[in-house]
């Protein structure tokens, strides 16, 4: 293992943190601040409880995850994307540097400034309700794994995407609604049966019950089957991004 070429990688992308804070840190926090404007006093106020738990700090867990996935994904896409786009990918696949020690420089380097925006957006939330965690390893464990996860996932449509519009189609189009959609600012238990069993097909309910199950210790499924969605999800890309480096799928052409 070249631990100096990962140190180089991760050092690389964390300093680019430090160059754009408006946008990856000031920006994620002001929006997280008007959700709970938003959503804590205008509906917060019409909807007292959800499970007996005060609706904004219900609604907590799912901003969380919101932001994590958000930033995690793009993090990791341009992360990857920009040396593809200006043409130094090559030096860095000549160099004698393992695809192994490439994805722990990226995907480290994104998954830790998406841990360290979910904690400044858990600190943001005190200031609005009162937090209780219930299963501070469980939450940790979640904020982990879903970082890890979805940075890997961001990597792979960093690689998959051949401009700019490209890395933002699937963040967009399919991962921002799959968490509004997946019980982020209610609880499925709120809609028609029909509604609730459609809602099961969404991968990023499970990610969100298990989140929020650590909190307060209420879920909209399983804690059991939470943990074996996030762990299944951290397999697949694993093997994606193995069959890129295996193959060289828009990397070597």
């Amino acid at each position: 293992m070249n631990f100096e070429a990962v140190k180089s990688i991760y050092l690389f992308e964390m300093a680019r943190m430090k160059r754009t804070l408006l946008q990856s840190v000031i920006s994620p926090v002001l929006s997280t601040s008007l959700y709970f404007i938003v959503f804590g006093a205008a509906i917060g106020s019409r909807i007292e409880t959800i499970d007996g738990i005060e609706y904004g700090a219900f609604i907590v867990p799912g901003l969380m995850m919101l932001t994590l996935l958000q930033n995690s994904i793009s993090n990791a896409s341009f992360g990857i994307y920009f040396p593809k786009f200006i043409g130094t990918i090559y030096e860095l696949l000549s160099a004698p540097v393992s695809f192994l020690e490439i994805v722990l420089g990226y995907v480290g380097a994104a998954a830790t400034k998406s841990l360290i925006l979910g904690l400044i957006i858990l600190a943001t939330a005190h200031l609005f309700v009162p937090i209780e965690i219930r299963h501070p390893f469980w939450m940790l464990f979640f904020l982990v794994m879903t970082a890890v996860t979805f940075s890997l996932f961001g990597f792979i449509i960093g690689i998959w995407a051949d401009n700019f519009e490209k890395l933002q189609l699937i963040p967009l189009l399919i991962i921002t609604p799959l968490v509004f959609l997946g019980g982020s600012f209610y609880s499925i238990e709120m809609l028609p049966e029909f509604w609730q069993k459609v809602t099961l097909a969404n991968p990023v309910l499970y990610l969100i019950s298990g989140f929020r199950w650590s909190f307060y210790e209420t879920a909209d499924v399983g804690v059991g089957v939470s943990i074996g969605m996030i762990i299944f999800f951290l397999t697949i890309c694993l093997a994606a991004v193995w069959w890129i480096f295996r193959t060289g799928y828009r990397l070597k052409t």
